[in-house]
């Protein structure tokens, strides 16, 4: 119901079979026109195919993952000029190694 009104969709959900192909042709249909896709969760959250028939009608799309990894080099999404190709990378910031060891630390004591 809010695909209509959303100017910035960002995925950052897992993959399950509820969440497979979730931005599908339909869900391409209802987006508001311009509006621009961030997929930073998983890429078969994203049916591949119905993006690039859709990716006109969106003011952009930023991809971080992909249904095939690493995205095969025919893909049409390489040269799209409103899609953005990172290279699985959005998980990297200043001082992730830090709260990475945290987080590790804090489950190992809790396991205790």
């Amino acid at each position: 119901s809010v695909l209509p009104r959303t100017d910035v969709l960002i995925l950052t959900l897992p993959l399950t079979e509820e969440t497979m192909h979730l931005m599908n042709a339909e869900r391409f249909g209802v987006l508001k026109e311009g509006a621009v896709l961030v997929n930073i969760a998983r890429g078969a959250v994203v049916d591949s195919e119905a993006l690039v028939e859709n990716v006109d009608k969106l003011g952009g799309a930023v991809l971080d993952v992909f249904e095939e990894e690493p995205l095969n080099e025919k893909s049409p999404l390489w040269d799209m000029e409103n899609v953005i190709v990172t290279p699985h990378n959005s998980f990297v910031g200043d001082n992730d190694q830090s709260r990475l060891g945290e987080v590790i630390l804090g489950n190992i004591g809790g396991m205790q």
